[in-house]
């Protein structure tokens, strides 16, 4: 009897320890995200933790009794077989949401396109999900477990800097040199270029003698990402009419027929 007094003494002692670390964790945890995935979590570690001692030191309590816990065990792994398999789902989305946080492959406000083409930005990472909304103004609820099995591109990390291309072509006959410097000093005209910066380069380049026209590419990058769409668009209308300003032809697919 009092050897299964101090198990349990020393059982509840450990419990209470338990909740102090993970307390102190969690604090640290929840101040470092944004999500409310430590909200979630941290009460169902508690409650886990908790469980487990109190197992832990009842088979202790029955080895004291001379009680065979055998067949018992038996039962608890056969038991703890078939509840893992019905929560598998929900077991591969908790630890996928600990793995996104853990990772840091992204967080909340970070804006990422996924695999399927969808583009938005991170509202929440939740216990079994992750919320993002859509730049149409959509939220898509995605499952962590297979969101952490996806490819994610992350166009805040590792910085708000990103790269322009555009594709153009010109007439057979014009002057390559003349079309990389004409076009070169057309987007440096433009505000939100990043310039005179040799590992962002503003380069044109040419590509292939196509079937009607002369194909180059050029690439160049703007300071964030939230601009590439209005700096893309802006380019490409100085692109077209600095070609023409300088007299160098922009064609259309064309085909000779010989009779």
């Amino acid at each position: 009897t009092i050897n299964s007094i101090m198990i349990l003494i020393v059982t509840f002692f450990l419990i209470k320890l338990t909740d102090i670390f993970l307390n102190h964790w969690g604090k640290e945890w929840a101040h470092k995200t944004k999500s409310s995935l430590d909200d979630d979590i941290l009460p169902l570690l508690h409650k886990t933790s908790r469980v487990i001692l109190m197992i832990i030191g009842i088979f202790f309590i029955f080895g004291e009794w001379n009680i065979d816990v055998t067949g018992l065990l038996a039962g608890v792994g056969v038991a703890g077989l078939a509840i893992g398999f019905a929560i598998k789902d929900s077991l591969a989305n908790i630890f996928g949401g600990i793995s996104i946080i853990l990772d840091k492959a992204f967080k909340v406000g970070d804006v990422v396109k996924l695999d399927d083409g969808s583009t938005g930005t991170i509202k929440d990472i939740g216990l079994r999900s992750t919320r993002i909304r859509t730049w149409n103004n959509e939220l898509l609820i995605i499952p962590n477990g297979k969101l952490a099995n996806s490819k994610v591109q992350n166009y805040k990390q590792p910085d708000l800097s990103v790269r322009i291309e555009i594709n153009f072509g010109v007439e057979y006959g014009s002057n390559p040199d003349k079309v990389k410097k004409v076009v070169v000093d057309c987007i440096k005209s433009i505000d939100k270029v990043i310039k005179n910066n040799k590992n962002k380069p503003i380069e044109v380049l040419f590509l292939n003698m196509g079937d009607s026209a002369l194909e180059f590419r050029a690439r160049f990058w703007v300071k964030d990402y939230t601009e590439k769409l209005e700096t893309k668009e802006k380019a490409v209308n100085k692109i077209y009419k600095t070609l023409n300003k300088s007299k160098i032809g922009i064609p259309f697919p064309t085909r000779t027929i010989y009779m």
